[in-house]
């Protein structure tokens, strides 16, 4: 199938005309639903404010208009209905701006009250937002702002054509994950994209990630925030916040990763691109950030909610509100569970699941949805369960990064029966059994078999558990393999910011180097690390670039690198050809229809097939010996037992530095055939299916650090 991109550039054309300027007529309005609500005749407006005494819509015709086109005072008896203000505009049409003023109480010291006449302020319910004019530093202080603030645009959701397409729903026991920056992705000037670092540029890219064979993209934050934000200036370039994870809007799609933002094109080239990866069977998962925002602390900038309702919306300080509480580690922390928060942020996940089309998604710091009003973690957090029981979110898929910069840590525990976890277990064990640290062969099984240490005992299953070595926080593969220490100098913190305990190996030289021997064992490092990725229970997840050895140069935390330190060089695809070769085949061996063993639904019960092998026997370098309580122990080997006629997998993990010889098992009615060898160079390290070669024999000789996995046939 041919895919092409739309021509925004005519959508431009087609909406660049006069517009109205006469004042609109006025209607009380409905409370309900919340934000800009367009209709044929026009726009319903609505806000919850309880503490606001007055509040001012600001209507503009343009998104880089100084001065409003019309300015409509609500009147507290006709346009308020409980703690909801809302007003109908006749004759206002989609593609107009917004924004509003409230004025209220300031008693920061006792009831944490933040209203401020002088800020204009988006709508927390905006389908999309401008920031032509937008200083960041006029949303602080006492200055009056109108003419550098954002706007809100109107937009019609019930404009465009779906085509049939609805989210895909596969079973979370067949997701493979690819983690990816909207714009680092296709920024680089080699991607050859139209629209580089946008919604439409992922469209171009899709041949790209049907042939590598991904089920599911996770999308870094792509709901609306500040990319303007300077944070400093090291050596001439300007840092900025590049992966996005300081959001100020929970509907809003991210307005420059947008072609067209201005004319609030927003929804629109987000659905296409969601329809089009639809459309190559891949879902869409969104990286999703209600722990903090961008307003941040008592010193931080007042957008929106801070100028709605602030003594709602964060947890403050009991014995003194100007100052918040600071679970996030970001300044502030949202108050999840405040019936009015909780509404927000379930409205927001039903918004992108029914209106959107997004596939599932993944919740930043996730363990703060678990603490109460009072800070203190929950048994039965309200917003937790209310995202677990929605009837529009029930085939969605939930995935929680299940701690928070406080200290709370919720692996294996966290609240509900279907959300899945990042494991960061199963990124620390894989990475130091691979590395060669000793006495990790008991936990590294335990992370192979889905990890049920950690979620058999709370009756969850293999499919809670997210297997990732590498994430956008921390070393890429490549790097993981080439640094014993972070190298985060030109983030401008004195390479202090980033973790320091990496559980890296540099495989003998720090950094790039042109030793053939060194390059050789990274590349045999970075093949056994997808494989045993691809080879365990759980469902896989890794970030982009990874399959082609893209580098940060060191850097373990590239938060603020928009530049070539971040994106993707697409020249390694064709540089780095074999690992894409291993990485693409390696998926679509753990994806074959006779390999389900590989991606089971439920944990191992010791069931046996027709040929005597157990659903999974573990072993050493000889048979059913797997070495646990050997404290020197490097290596692993496992037989899973295949099943309605299905393969066998027999793997052998040699994390030792020097050659050993593995006892194969024998088997009845069946030869072994060898599909892995990661000490072989490609395309011998792995075979394309019908190519694998007849292994002879009860002993296998397995090099230093390498992977074999054989299939019965």
């Amino acid at each position: 199938m041919m895919l092409t991109t739309p021509n925004y550039q005519t959508e431009l054309g087609n909406y660049q005309k006069e517009r109205a300027t006469e004042q609109y007529q006025l209607e009380p309005g409905c409370q309900h639903p919340l934000g800009a609500t367009p209709d044929q005749d026009g726009v319903n407006f609505s806000i919850f404010s309880e503490h606001s005494t007055f509040v001012e819509l600001l209507l503009f015709d343009n998104h880089d208009d100084l001065e409003p086109t019309q300015v409509i005072e609500l009147d507290s008896k006709i346009n308020k209905t409980f703690h909801f203000w809302h007003v109908y505009v006749k004759g206002l049409k989609p593609g107009a701006h917004y924004a509003y003023r409230l004025d209220g109480p300031q008693d920061l010291h006792q009831t944490g009250h933040r209203f401020n006449k002088n800020k204009i302020l988006i709508d927390p319910y905006a389908r999309g937002n401008t920031n032509t004019l937008w200083k960041r530093s006029d949303a602080l202080g006492s200055k009056d702002n109108l003419a550098s603030s954002m706007r809100s645009v109107v937009i019609d959701i019930s404009d465009y054509n779906w085509e049939g397409d609805r989210p895909i729903n596969r079973p979370m026991n067949e997701t493979i994950i690819y983690e990816m920056h909207v714009g680092g992705f296709t920024k680089s000037p080699s991607s050859g994209c139209k629209y580089p670092g946008t919604f439409s540029a992922i469209i171009e890219k899709i041949p790209y990630l049907k042939e590598l064979g991904i089920t599911a993209v996770e999308l870094l934050p792509i709901f609306d925030f500040d990319e303007k934000n300077i944070l400093r200036e090291i050596n001439g370039k300007r840092l900025n916040d590049y992966w996005g994870y300081n959001p100020h809007s929970y509907f809003a799609p991210e307005g420059s990763y947008c072609v067209l933002p201005d004319v609030g094109n927003h929804i629109k080239e987000f659905r296409d691109m969601v329809k089009a990866l639809h459309k190559e069977g891949i879902e869409v998962i969104l990286d999703v950030v209600f722990n903090h925002t961008d307003e941040g602390n008592h010193q931080g900038l007042i957008i929106n909610f801070k100028g709605f309702f602030n003594s709602i919306f964060y947890h403050l300080v009991p014995w003194d509100k100007q100052y918040y509480m600071d679970y996030s580690g970001c300044g502030n922390t949202v108050n999840c569970n405040h019936p009015i928060v909780q509404k927000l942020i379930v409205d927001s996940l039903e918004f992108w699941v029914k209106e959107m089309h997004v596939d599932g998604f993944r919740f930043d710091e996730g363990s703060i949805l678990s603490r109460g009003q009072n800070g203190v973690p929950m048994d039965h957090p309200p917003v937790v369960w209310n995202i677990e029981t929605s009837e529009i979110l029930a085939d969605t898929k939930i995935i929680a990064e299940a701690w928070d910069a406080a200290g709370l840590y919720q692996i294996g525990c966290f609240p509900g029966y279907r959300w899945a976890e990042w494991n960061g277990r199963f990124r620390d064990d894989i990475r130091r059994f691979v590395k060669g640290d000793p006495g990790m062969v008991g936990a590294a099984a335990w992370r192979i078999a889905g990890s049920a240490d950690l979620y058999q005992p709370t009756a969850h299953l293999p499919i809670n558990s997210v297997n990732f070595i590498t994430c956008h926080d921390g070393f890429t593969l490549n790097d993981l393999v080439s640094y014993n220490h972070k190298h985060n100098e030109e983030n401008g913190e004195d390479n202090r910011d980033g973790i320091n305990d990496n559980l890296s190996w540099n495989c003998g030289i720090e950094g790039d180097t042109k030793n053939s021997e060194i390059e050789g064992l990274r590349q045999r490092q970075i093949k056994n690390f997808a494989a045993i990725l691809m080879l365990s229970q759980g469902v896989p997840m890794f970030v982009a670039g990874d399959e082609f050895r893209r580098t940060q140069k060191g850097n373990n935390n590239a938060y603020c690198q928009d530049n070539e330190i971040s994106w993707l060089d697409w020249n390694l695809v064709e540089k780095s050809a074999d690992i894409f070769r291993f990485f693409k085949l390696m998926i679509n061996f753990r994806k074959c229809y006779c390999h389900s063993a590989l991606h089971r639904r439920y944990f191992f019960t010791g069931e046996v097939n027709e040929r005597g092998f157990a659903d999974i026997s573990w072993h050493g370098c000889k048979l059913f010996s797997p070495g646990w309580h050997d404290s020197h122990a490097r290596v692993l080997a496992f037989t899973l037992g295949g099943f309605e006629q299905e393969a066998d997998i027999h793997v052998m993990l040699n994390m030792y530095w020097e050659n050993l010889d593995f006892e194969i098992p024998s088997i009845k009615g069946r030869r072994w055939y060898k599909v892995v060898d990661t000490a072989l160079v490609s395309p011998m390290d792995i075979v394309e299916p019908g190519e694998e070669t007849i292994v002879s024999g009860n002993v296998y000789p397995v090099k230093d650090r390498s992977v074999v996995v054989l299939i019965s046939k």
